[in-house]
């Protein structure tokens, strides 16, 4: 695996993450040797995350004074790229994880945001279930929590619950009595409480993200769980530039398993201008085609994650107004379309680096193109050029998850 040097802007607490990359990166070539097998067999990688998390992996955005890193975004997407590079399951498994360490980085001081930040600089890990499998409306939450003798209890169904399987405890989207939209905290081994493993998409089949179910689980301590008021505009962002960093990290490990494909090859083509695949031009063009996507893809994506970073300081110094983060939306999706392309580029293209050699089910190379789609499929890319053009043309400013989620009652 390809070592990068970190990019984007340092921050003032970048000691802690420099003191801890040998540490993350040891652990991402263990990641890496045991990929391709673990999801051939389809084995959990419960060993591998709970190694991240006890490393501080999932500390990196946590302010130092609560135990953590304190990471600047760019910071963040790169490991996230090279984790990525490793085991393209695993930065989606803590992508619920990474979104709720910024909702809590951007909360009020107070013993909500001090408690969480503490457990997650101690080791804690996160999980999300906010979307439900009801078909209804985009913005229809029906798990609800009520009270029970004196005690918030959650109850309802989540699908794409991707990460509670790993997770310590899981942040839950619900409904109260007024039908308000509200953040809720509760344990994942919290007695009703039941994570099922039955996530069956073709690709980033490991990141558990099927279903999780909730009867009268108890709220946890501290768990009427808010955010700022106008954050959630930057959610939107940065949950899909998760997905690009692991689509990051997929695109180099095409480019990796391309190298070796060729350097390994003994057989040739009848029409082959040479006998060594290694003096193979149009070979060798193939991998010089996937190392132009990858130069493509990491550019855009530090770029976007610095941007994001920008924004976020803005945010911080001006307060929220709903313009604030459209730009870096419409941006983002921009990067979103360029970076799928490239990567479903890659994915594809790999083969012809290989011959039929490279379709054999043990090389598993497949799985770069399938795991690829399957990110590319969440967020959907293909309502992405209809929302670019319509900022541009119309000034139509984007839908976000202030939208879908509102502003939670314990804001």
């Amino acid at each position: 695996m390809t070592a990068v040097t970190l990019t984007g802007r340092v921050s003032d607490h970048s000691t802690a993450v420099d003191r801890s990359l040998p540490r993350f990166r040891e652990i991402f070539a263990r990641i890496a040797a045991g990929a391709a097998q673990r999801e051939r067999a389809r084995e959990l990688p419960y060993a591998e995350v709970a190694e991240l998390f006890a490393a501080g992996f999932g500390a990196l955005r946590v302010p130092v004074e609560f135990g953590g890193h304190g990471a600047t975004l760019p910071e963040l997407f790169e490991l996230l790229a090279e984790l990525g590079q490793a085991d393209s399951n695993i930065p989606q498994i803590l992508r619920g994880h990474f979104t709720t360490v910024e909702i809590l980085r951007n909360l009020d001081d107070g013993p909500v945001r001090a408690h969480w930040l503490e457990k997650i600089g101690a080791g804690a890990a996160f999980g999300n279930a906010q979307s439900e499998p009801t078909g209804r409306g985009t913005f229809d939450i029906s798990t609800t929590v009520t009270d029970h003798d004196g005690e918030a209890v959650v109850s309802g169904e989540k699908y794409y619950t991707t990460g509670t399987l790993y997770a310590d405890y899981i942040r839950v989207a619900v409904t109260d009595g007024d039908a308000r939209r509200r953040f809720v905290v509760v344990a994942a081994t919290a007695a009703g409480v039941d994570r099922i493993d039955d996530w069956d998409g073709i690709g980033q089949r490991l990141t558990a993200s099927g279903t999780t179910k909730f009867e009268a689980a108890p709220v946890a301590e501290f768990g009427e769980f808010g955010h700022r008021p106008g954050f959630l505009d930057q959610q939107s962002s940065f949950v899909q530039i998760v997905h690009l960093a692991t689509l990051a990290g997929i695109n180099r490990n095409v480019r990796d398993d391309a190298v070796e494909l060729v350097r390994s090859r003994t057989r040739t083509s009848l029409h082959a201008p040479s006998d060594a695949a290694t003096s193979d031009y149009a070979v060798l063009g193939v991998v010089g085609k996937i190392a132009k996507n990858v130069l493509v893809v990491d550019s855009i994506l530090q770029r976007i994650a610095q941007e994001l970073e920008d924004v976020n300081a803005r945010f911080a110094a001006e307060g929220p107004t709903r313009d604030l983060f459209a730009e870096v939306f419409v941006n983002t999706s921009a990067a979103q379309i360029a970076v799928i392309d490239a990567v479903l580029d890659s994915a594809n293209l790999i083969f012809n680096a290989g011959g039929s050699s490279a379709v054999r089910e043990g090389r598993n190379l497949d799985r770069h193109w399938r795991n690829a789609r399957t990110l590319a499929s969440h967020n959907p890319v293909v309502y992405k050029p209809t929302v670019i053009g319509d900022y541009l043309v119309n000034g139509t400013t984007p839908k976000s998850f202030a939208d879908r989620y509102g502003e939670p009652k314990n804001s």
